[in-house]
């Protein structure tokens, strides 16, 4: 029944999201075609989507995934590598649910949690 999700986060500029999510966290575009005002991204197995929304005030974003990560240390240290900035409250840790997590927020405030069994 069930196959996949895709979330779909809102974006102010299309431009800055593609940016952020192909050369900071190593994404790629997901299909070939470019729609305007809508992003799809791709990494590994997950697929994500932005909508555009110019309006959108950062500060009132509420916008959340939580991604489950295969070898988080060697992604989370990627991340680092490319001087991504990790959110200053949830940086790599175990967690008291069993879970090593760590987050950031994107350009938008899109909060993105990393997650994987300790």
């Amino acid at each position: 029944m069930l196959k996949s999700i895709h979330p779909k986060l809102p974006m102010r500029n299309k431009k800055i999201t593609r940016d952020y999510y192909l050369n900071q966290l190593g994404f790629q575009d997901a299909g070939s075609a470019d729609y305007d005002g809508y992003l799809m991204i791709k990494k590994d197995n997950i697929e994500i989507h932005f909508f555009e929304f110019p309006e959108l005030n950062p500060r009132e974003n509420y916008g959340q995934v939580y991604i489950r990560v295969r070898d988080i240390e060697t992604f989370y240290k990627m991340l680092l590598d490319r001087n991504v900035k990790i959110h200053p409250n949830a940086p790599l840790q175990e967690k008291p649910w069993g879970q090593k997590e760590f987050a950031l927020l994107d350009p938008d405030t899109n909060l993105l949690t990393f997650g994987e069994p300790g």
